[in-house]
């Protein structure tokens, strides 16, 4: 039978178009291999991509021998299949290429960014998956990345969380122009014009964004912690956060001390009024809403993360009742030892 013919065919078919299409390819024997393949191949299935799509690629790719045999043996099964990379092997039979693609193990440079990251811990984690060194990430331009003019070049809070398929054969500046790139398709939608009404500039927003991603234990705090910082700028306090110096620190924990508070450093803002100059970490979308709208009406000047386990976060109005939560963040910690410093 002819393509034209098929063609003609399967237009009569009406809503019953696939299930004729497969009698048909049934009858007509499409070219097909045969066994488990060999080798090692890596195809991607883009977002949008139909089952005969799918096949094509799969074909361009010498995994399977027809666009046919892929789609009969694929049937509906492949519906929900993920866009993404996949580690398939070449001259499979397609029923084979179809059962290893519903296989989670064949997913490829799938990595999941946690919101309030560093930039460098975000390269640290690239590289474990990529095994492109962190040194590559370091001295990649970033005039090269299409950063929004918010950022002054700096990559530091624009490189978006989330979880991304990797392109096996992306370099350093790839992977974090695409991170780049979905940090503006992500705030797209978000009127940072906004700023105007909390005081803040485009540059700004992202910064707080940070620094109340960072804090918040709960998704409910993002905005609750945006008014603390708006409360303190306000009324002229500093606003000593420990994320922000342990940022300039470069390290993780829950235990700060007072002798940490002498850390020379414009993040350090035990020392330094205002904001800091820049990001602490790439914030989500959610909290750059929240740093465009933040709780209304409240006073509150202190927080306190009174149970990290339970992600359980108090706020103050007063110092004193400041006091008392700390007082229940000790006991907290006296039963959940940090390593020293």
């Amino acid at each position: 039978m002819t393509a034209l013919a098929v063609l003609i065919l399967l237009a009569s078919l009406g809503g019953a178009g696939y299930f004729g299409y497969t009698e048909l390819m049934d009858r007509t024997g499409a070219p097909d291999h045969s066994g488990q393949g060999s080798g090692s191949v890596t195809v991607e299935v883009v977002e949008g991509d139909y089952t005969a799509d799918v096949g094509r690629t799969l074909v361009e790719a010498d995994v399977v021998k027809s666009v046919e045999a892929f789609v009969q043996a694929a049937g509906t099964r492949l519906q929900g299949l993920q866009p993404g990379f996949y580690v398939l092997r070449r001259q499979m039979s397609a029923e084979a290429a179809v059962t290893l693609m519903l296989d989670p193990k064949a997913r490829s440079g799938i990595i999941d960014i946690a919101p309030g990251k560093w930039a460098l811990e975000i390269y640290t984690q690239l590289s474990k998956a990529t095994g492109i060194p962190v040194s590559k990430f370091k001295k990649v331009d970033p005039r090269s990345l299409g950063l929004p003019a918010s950022a002054k070049g700096r990559v530091e809070g624009y490189l978006y969380p989330g979880r991304y398929d990797l392109p096996p054969d992306a370099t350093a500046a790839r992977l974090l122009k695409m991170m780049v790139s979905r940090f503006k398709k992500e705030t797209r939608s978000i009127d940072f014009g906004r700023d105007a009404k909390v005081g803040l500039t485009p540059a700004e927003v992202v910064t707080v964004a940070s620094l109340v991603e960072a804090e918040a234990g709960r998704p409910e705090d993002l905005p609750k912690i945006s008014r603390v910082i708006q409360n303190r700028l306000k009324a002229g306090m500093r606003i000593q956060f420990d994320t922000a110096l342990l940022y300039a620190w470069q390290k993780r924990t829950l235990d700060v001390r007072e002798r940490h508070q002498a850390i020379k450093s414009p993040y350090n803002l035990y020392l330094n009024d205002g904001l800091p100059p820049g990001p602490i970490g790439s914030p989500s979308t959610a909290a750059i809403e929240a740093a465009l709208n933040p709780t209304k009406g409240e006073k509150w000047l202190y927080f306190v993360a009174t149970d990290p386990d339970e992600r359980l976060t108090e706020y103050a109005v007063s110092y004193e009742h400041f006091l008392k939560l700390k007082a229940k963040f000790e006991k907290w910690l006296a039963a959940n030892p940090q390593p020293k410093d």
